[in-house]
């Protein structure tokens, strides 16, 4: 298997800054890079979020690369409608995947930045997903687009197929 270049962008411009650059500075600067007491409820289901996002996030660009033959980032999209994996029970996995590791890491260090930082992205995500992405798919995919749209919810996941 050959990792592209365009691989290799896609995971250090969004997941690496958004999900680990981001937070490490937020914590920097806020005093909390060390762990110098361990709460256990916090530490364990901080670990939870974050494990469950990181692999949601590993299986979604799996996806992506692997069946879409493309990548989550802009300038290399998948050439593939998905609809398989858990894009079979919702519209935007990879964007609940980020946000559990960003909940993950607020909860994990304790960090009202951290948590503030996941408030920003998360509500930027609610705005720039229907208003930016969902139309760059449409454009890109049509009526199978809306078709899948109609049938897979957006946010919430459909248990159930």
């Amino acid at each position: 298997m050959t990792v592209s270049y365009s691989l290799i962008k896609t995971i250090v411009l969004f997941p690496l800054n958004v999900m680990g650059v981001i937070p490490f500075i937020i914590l920097w600067f806020s005093g909390k890079i060390e762990l110098y007491e361990v709460v256990l409820l916090p530490t364990y289901l901080g670990l939870f979020f974050l494990i469950v996002g990181l692999c949601v996030c590993w299986v979604t660009v799996s996806i992506f690369t692997d069946y879409g033959k493309g990548t989550p980032a802009p300038w290399a999209p998948p050439k593939i409608l998905i609809g398989i994996g858990l894009y079979k029970y919702v519209r935007n996995p990879m964007m609940l995947g980020v946000w559990c590791v960003l909940l993950g890491e607020a909860v994990f260090f304790l960090s009202v930045g951290l948590f503030l930082w996941f408030l920003i992205f998360f509500t930027g995500s609610l705005i720039i997903i229907p208003l930016w992405e969902e139309v760059g798919l449409y454009r890109r995919f049509g009526e199978s687009y809306l078709e899948y749209k109609n049938q897979v919810p957006r946010w919430v996941p459909r248990i159930l197929s």
